[in-house]
């Protein structure tokens, strides 16, 4: 399990990204929001895009949850 974070802030390109907690790009404290504990990318994800419309997974913790 890993624990799993949405930015806030929405990339130049509309997305907010997820994050693993450990992930270099992970934003600020006060730019993500805790998203919980999941076993894989896909599940963070689906639950990223219940607050936000356009989501997707960091190219470099969740490359396999990346598509653009």
């Amino acid at each position: 399990m890993a624990t799993y974070y949405v930015n806030k802030n929405a990339q130049s390109t509309g997305e907010h990204e997820v994050h693993t907690s450990g992930c270099s790009y992970l934003p600020d404290a006060s730019n993500r929001k805790n998203l919980g504990d999941f076993t894989n990318c896909k599940d963070a994800v689906n639950a990223a895009g219940k607050i936000y419309n356009n989501v997707d997974g960091c190219y470099y913790c969740c490359n396999s949850c990346h598509k653009k």
